[in-house]
């Protein structure tokens, strides 16, 4: 986004106010995904429809968009002290499920990893960026955010997912996770020409900017087909797993947040909005793409996806009257 257009988004929000930017960024989403239900309800497509996209969605756009966006964030955003809030509020999310479903409830590794990826993954692309310029002003902000989970919380997560549904454990595998995983690869890559400021002339950047705006649409449209046929919070489908991640990602995980960046770091103002508001969006739609990739947690996925987007709008609404300076 360039300089004169988030000029523009923060005159917007300040016209418009933090609550309607909410409902607006929510309301975009929504079409979307109600789009992709529909398509799948009218049969518009092949049953194979759906693997195929997640396969396109998992290998090629988001590794692209994820590159895109990192290489030309600001270092100086990458790394302020917006990333230990998020870090912090995030762990403790991941922490405190896989407790309870691990040793409590005796879940199996992939089902842990994907609930407690449900429970405090955010969705920092799709709805984050929408939110970032709708309601904060400055779709930037949210770049720690999304620094932190494609390049520390995604890998870990999927290195986890890759061993343990393949039931081969070895070094070799999991040192090889990051240069067999295009999502890794480009997140990488992006951070390292932040980093270094590289500067890639338009030609080279262009065709990752073009195939990686196909990646939100896609990405949600899957999520809309994937709501055709299938009842939330089924009998059997793991309810508890889904309500427990819902609770720690829409109330725990922006209370963990206001807690340290208010009275750990010391934040305030705009800086404590922000990272309240970050840690109250909805679960990733990147926690359903990883969950069907190794086939396992996909329900649970799904479900924490649609609830939490939908709770996650008065949570919003909430913080934004409370705390928006």
């Amino acid at each position: 986004m360039t300089t004169s257009r988030v000029r523009e988004t923060r005159q917007n929000v300040r016209e418009t106010g933090p609550v309607l930017g909410v409902l607006t960024g929510f309301a975009i989403i929504g079409a979307v995904v109600a789009t992709g239900y529909l398509v799948a309800r009218i049969r518009l497509l092949p049953d194979t429809a759906q693997p195929v996209l997640g396969r396109l969605a998992f290998f090629v756009l988001s590794p692209a968009l994820l590159f895109t966006v990192l290489a030309e964030a600001d270092t100086s955003e990458l790394f302020s002290a917006l990333l230990p809030v998020s870090i912090a509020a995030a762990v403790a999310c991941f922490v405190l499920y896989a407790v309870v479903a691990r040793v409590l409830w005796r879940r199996a590794v992939p089902e842990t990893t994907v609930g407690a990826l449900a429970s405090g993954y955010t969705n920092a692309n799709n709805i984050g960026l929408p939110v970032a310029a709708y309601v904060l002003g400055d779709p930037a902000l949210v770049a720690p955010v999304i620094l932190f989970q494609l390049v520390v919380a995604g890998p870990l997560a999927l290195t986890v997912l890759d061993v343990s549904t393949s039931g081969r454990v070895s070094l070799g595998r999991i040192l090889s996770q990051p240069v067999r995983n295009p999502i890794i690869i480009g997140s990488v890559l992006g951070v390292i020409v932040s980093v270094t400021g590289l500067e890639l002339p338009d030609p080279v950047l262009e065709p990752f900017r073009l195939i990686g705006a196909a990646a939100v649409p896609v990405v949600l449209l899957l999520f809309g087909m994937s709501l055709h046929g299938r009842r939330v919070l089924a009998a059997g489908t793991g309810r508890r797993d889904v309500l427990l991640a819902l609770v720690l990602k829409v109330a725990v995980m922006p209370v963990v947040a206001w807690v340290v960046g208010a009275l750990v770091i010391g934040l305030e103002g705009a800086a404590l909005f922000t990272v309240v508001t970050l840690a109250a969006l909805p679960t990733a739609q990147n926690v359903f793409v990883y969950a069907s990739r190794f086939e396992r947690g996909t329900t649970i996925a799904r479900d924490a996806v649609l609830l939490s987007s939908a709770l996650s709008v008065p949570a919003l609404i909430v913080i934004a009257a409370f705390l928006a300076p």
